[in-house]
């Protein structure tokens, strides 16, 4: 068995949305959740991609688990791994992206790596090494909030220069125009030079695709899902995977109850919680109860209890961006931060109990945190909800055992229309 493509995302929800790109792209995808342990059957498949939740972590530890993820990948036969990082390039002066990307260039014997954030189909575009949220730059959008890692700076060569040991270059758009070959001699010029990556400008589509073709002429490369979209258009093209006909068929409904969480503050999560509100009984979590103990928790299961026989609740942790900011002047960022994932991992904990198998979450470090808490390990690929979100079926390990399926949505904060929840939902049966 040889994988066309595996990939180390840093992230549960940007997981699922590359998962889903390669998908799309004609590659039959797995997501595992971390390294898997046990024997998983990867007969058919075309592409694996690893789940960490690496992002936020020390820079050391991120380094270790991405190392070994790569490691395992490559025993699957991968021949080209993309390390899979967040469209909007979340990170800090420290890492992740730097350090990781500089240790799995090493590993792979690699002089140069392309890095591209770039996704148009989302909004996210790359020019002059600058990153565009629709028409504005990165650190004039609301996304250069997040609340752990946030994003100041739109310049990608400079970015990524503070977090990596080796220089940094630029792969323009005027290169990137000529086609895959100018690109290639770009990337060599570059190694030449001494510089260990290159920020590649992108701002349509089929730039993705040319990306794409260039990357698999290393073994590695770094980027969101659609540097990963252009990889399995150029693996399909080059008849290194069979595109299927048509998307993974997630079998018998699953049944049982359903309901949402909420941990992300973006301020596309805030209006899909908004619009909910007409549609499901919605409970908004105290973070100072939170902080003080597990009355909280309690209190939200009980809330749910005396509901969700009706249908699907919603219980949030979100908060608009200055109370986010207050409670993290009072408490610290790390505490407020962990405080909140693992009391909504708890909460999705007691709903599983309580025949729970729908399951909605929204926020990537939330979707992290529940992932883990319910002991999830792999998952197929159902039909796209949004742009980057599609259906999970749980593979092997079920909400309380084997033979016990779930449906999932992982959803990233910043992702989908204001009826996100309720068009999940209807599409998780």
């Amino acid at each position: 068995m040889s994988l066309a493509l595996g990939s180390v995302a840093d992230d549960y929800t940007g997981a699922s949305d590359l998962a889903n790109t390669l998908t799309k792209g004609g590659l039959r995808t797995v997501q595992t959740i971390g390294i898997p342990t046990d024997d998983l059957d990867l007969a058919g498949v075309d592409a694996v991609v690893v789940a960490l939740k690496s992002r936020s972590i020390p820079a050391a530890e991120a380094v270790v688990r991405s190392r070994a993820a790569e490691a395992w990948l490559r025993g699957q036969g991968a021949a080209h791994v993309l390390f899979k990082i967040c469209s909007t390039f979340d990170s800090t002066d420290a890492g992740n992206i730097g350090p990781v990307l500089d240790a799995l260039r090493g590993d792979a014997g690699e002089t140069i790596a392309l890095v591209t954030p770039a996704f148009p189909e989302t909004g996210r575009t790359v020019y002059q090494g600058n990153l565009f949220v629709g028409a504005v730059p990165l650190n004039e959008s609301p996304l250069k909030d997040h609340p752990l890692n946030p994003m100041r700076d739109a310049n990608l060569v400079r970015v990524l220069g503070r977090q990596s040991a080796s220089p940094v270059g630029l792969v323009d758009f005027a290169t990137v125009a000529r086609g895959a070959e100018a690109v290639a001699a770009r990337l060599e010029a570059l190694a030449a030079e001494g510089a260990g990556a290159a920020i590649a400008d992108a701002v349509r589509e089929a730039d993705l695709e040319t990306l794409g073709t260039a990357a698999l002429g290393h073994r590695v490369s770094v980027g969101a899902s659609g540097l990963g979209l252009g990889l399995a258009r150029a693996l399909v093209a080059a008849g290194r995977a069979s595109a299927p006909d048509s998307a993974a068929d997630l079998g018998a409904p699953v049944g049982g109850l359903s309901a949402c969480l909420a941990g992300s503050c973006s301020q596309a999560t805030l209006g899909q919680i908004a619009a909910a509100e007409a549609l499901m009984p919605v409970r908004r979590l105290d973070p100072e109860r939170v902080l003080a103990g597990e009355a909280e928790i309690e209190a939200a299961l009980a809330w749910a209890g005396t509901h969700i026989g009706g249908g699907p609740v919603l219980i949030a942790s979100s908060a608009e961006p200055e109370t986010v900011r207050a409670l993290q002047a009072r408490h610290g960022g790390d505490r407020v931060g962990h405080a909140l994932e693992d009391a909504l991992a708890r909460i999705a904990e007691g709903l599983v109990a309580r025949g729970v198998r729908r399951l909605v979450v929204a926020g990537g470090e939330t979707s992290g945190a529940v992932v883990d808490r319910l002991g999830l390990k792999a998952f197929r690929l159902g039909p796209e909800i949004a742009a980057g979100v599609p259906v999970l079926r749980t593979l092997g390990q079920g909400a309380s055992g084997p033979g016990d399926p779930m449906l999932l949505a992982l959803k990233s904060g910043n992702f989908g229309g204001r009826d996100f929840f309720p068009r999940a939902l209807d599409l998780m049966r």
